[in-house]
């Protein structure tokens, strides 16, 4: 299997551990709704432990590889908004992902997504993992 794979394995499996071992301790979490990204291989454990709450009927409906990079295709729901979207995954020399790039529509979606993470965030802190 390639981390690709491994990925949406652990992330279908609900997972976070298994998520979690296929970052890189530099990963770079590109968030549809955040200018900057997310880094470092804690942080953005944390924050896919969240997303993980946040999306509701989360499934993958296709997967791309090309090289060192993944597309994973997903939809999903967040209240009574349907999403669709894409995990874009690029890995380092060592195999593990260390660009995370997530982009979702539609707008409205977007908006609900940022509104729930943004209520996780403050229960939390502030920020992932507090």
């Amino acid at each position: 299997m390639s981390v690709g794979s491994d990925f949406r394995a652990a992330v279908e499996a609900h997972d976070l551990d298994a998520m979690s071992a296929c970052l890189s301790n530099d990963v770079e979490f590109f968030s549809p709704v955040a200018f900057k990204p997310f880094v470092t291989k804690p942080v953005v454990t944390a924050l896919l432990g969240f997303v993980s709450e946040t999306f509701e009927d989360f499934v993958y409906v296709d997967e791309i590889e090309q090289g060192n990079s993944y597309m994973l295709r997903f939809s999903a729901r967040v209240g009574d908004k349907a999403i669709d979207g894409v995990d874009l995954l690029e890995l380092d020399d060592e195999g593990l992902i260390n660009r995370f790039s997530v982009m979702i529509r539609p707008l409205s979606a977007a908006h609900a997504m940022a509104d729930a993470m943004a209520a996780r965030f403050e229960a939390a802190g502030g920020k992932p993992g507090g």
